[in-house]
């Protein structure tokens, strides 16, 4: 109904009334508005603008909000405003109080997939930021699958990570026809090139390639980007272990090894770590790549990571969230610089009740796009089955996504961040890396973590927890440890959540 409802009402712009209509909305700022206007103001299906400004979009995107808590929650009275949650958390939020909170990109913003899909008649779009894609086993076949994956799930406007660590290296015996193994580099080759041709209305894909730092040809890898035509589509990070940290630590050799997870190997070498290391860094410093991903720390920090099928195998083209195969993540942001009062004065302050109140908010607004996203995953299914192809080339489509369904409805992933941390600490008259303001920053991050958490156990008491949450396989989670010696109230619930991250 509202599919038909928007298309039989819609107004369609040229693309100087939505220019000029942007413009007017950034006070003059053109690039912000052609930025609008080219990757998120919304089009039909002839590529005609139905949307001139942000205004119509946050709209667009509060309706959609709105219909899933009138779904979820007691919709005979609405949340109007930041005070009533306290005590009417079992009430629906209302359209007007959440467009509210997205207006002029104040306070929560929902990041590019969500912004361009939620509420989209016309394109068949993922709402998920970011995915990892089933990690490649040694085989052409398994290389090949996830190749197809990286295409099928970036034309739906989703960016992909993929960990290589599994491909033989370079030289290594085969049994085909080449009698030898080609290594990473130029799959990590065919990979960038796919994520470069799929289009994405001009908006390039997004691609993170990971190897551990054991793999042989680690350095192979590191050094890949200095070659400025190869590998030009993706992000490159390397798996740090503590292993590996150590050694340099106290300038000891490693273990260089294949299988890179084996205890014993079919290939091992001794490397001493600090020329590595300092190979590594070079690179870095030479092409800001390779990032480095210091994994023990992500894995036992990780509360998704207490559940075996849910555990860390990469990261999303960003890092700033590790994944298990096929799993994804929405993302949305609280602007931190609307939370400082008096900003660029000596009055200057952070309001941290405030932030933490739409902390909550944002994160029953995650739980929500969880359920739109799973609307969307069932849209694509749809036309799947309605494309002219034949079944056989259709099923592995229908499969992959069949799969991120069952891992988004079941695990309910959620990517709750900030921006504008620089612009936050300059208006609090703070000087961007001093002591001060790594001190801040813990601050608001910690407060946004507690905040967050505190709204997933709310929501857990209403709607239940995850499908596979177990307190049991919780209890010795090092992150989980945390929150409950920094939230003694918190601490002792023994529901952690209607998400698992």
């Amino acid at each position: 109904i509202l599919v038909l409802l928007m298309r039989r009402n819609k107004r369609v712009f040229t693309y100087e009334e939505a220019f000029k209509a942007s413009l007017d909305y950034f006070n003059q700022d053109d690039l912000a508005a052609k930025v609008f206007i080219d990757k998120y103001a919304l089009r039909d299906n002839e590529g005609n603008l139905v949307e001139s400004t942000p205004t119509e979009m946050h709209y667009r995107i509060a309706r959609e909000f709105a219909r899933i808590e009138k779904d979820k929650y007691d919709a005979r009275s609405y949340i109007n405003n930041e005070d009533e949650l306290v005590c009417k958390f079992k009430h629906a939020l209302g359209e007007d109080f959440i467009f509210s909170l997205l207006d002029k990109f104040k306070y929560i913003i929902p990041q590019g997939s969500p912004m361009q899909g939620i509420g989209n008649p016309y394109q068949y779009v993922s709402l998920s930021n970011c995915y990892l894609l089933e990690i490649p086993e040694d085989s052409y076949s398994s290389i090949m699958k996830t190749d197809e994956q990286l295409v099928q799930i970036s034309k739906r406007r989703g960016g992909v990570g993929i960990d290589l660590s599994k491909i033989r290296p370079a030289g290594f015996p085969t049994k085909n026809s080449s009698r030898t193994s080609t290594g990473i580099i130029p799959f990590a080759e065919r990979y960038s090139n796919s994520i470069r041709e799929v289009g994405q209305n001009a908006r390039p894909g997004a691609l993170m390639l990971t190897l551990d730092v054991h793999h042989p040809q680690v350095l192979d890898f590191a050094k890949c980007k200095l070659d400025k035509t190869k590998v030009t589509g993706a992000n490159i990070s390397i798996r740090i272990s503590k292993e590996f940290l150590n050694a340099v630590e106290n300038k000891t050799d490693y273990e260089s090894r294949f299988p890179v997870n084996s205890k014993n190997p079919t290939y091992s070498k001794k490397i001493d770590a600090n020329y590595v290391w300092d190979e590594i860094i070079k690179m870095a410093h030479a092409s800001a790549e390779p990032g480095l991903l210091m994994w023990n720390n992500i894995t036992e920090q990780t509360p998704a990571d207490c559940y075996e099928r849910f555990k860390s195998q990469g990261t999303n083209p960003c890092s700033e969230i590790n994944l298990s195969p096929l799993d994804s993540c929405r993302l949305l942001c609280l602007n931190l610089y609307s939370y400082v009062k008096n900003p660029f004065t000596k009055d200057s302050y952070f309001d941290f009740d405030l932030f933490k109140k739409h902390a909550i908010i944002a994160q029953r607004l995650m739980d929500d796009l969880v359920d739109l996203e799973s609307e969307c995953i069932d849209r694509i299914l749809g036309k799947i089955d309605r494309d002219p192809e034949d079944l056989e080339t259709k099923s592995r489509e229908k499969e992959l996504w069949q799969k991120i369904k069952v891992f988004n409805d079941e695990g309910r992933r959620t990517g709750t961040g900030i921006t504008a941390i620089g612009d936050c600490l300059a208006a609090l008259n703070i000087k961007y890396g001093s002591e001060e303001s790594i001190e801040k920053t813990e601050e608001i991050y910690k407060t946004l973590k507690l905040a967050c958490y505190r709204s997933s156990v709310e929501m857990s008491k209403l709607l239940g927890p995850f499908k596979d949450w177990d307190p049991e396989l919780e209890k010795n989670s090092q992150f989980l440890k945390r929150i409950k010696k920094e939230d003694k109230v918190l601490g002792n619930h023994r529901s952690h959540g209607h998400y698992l991250a």
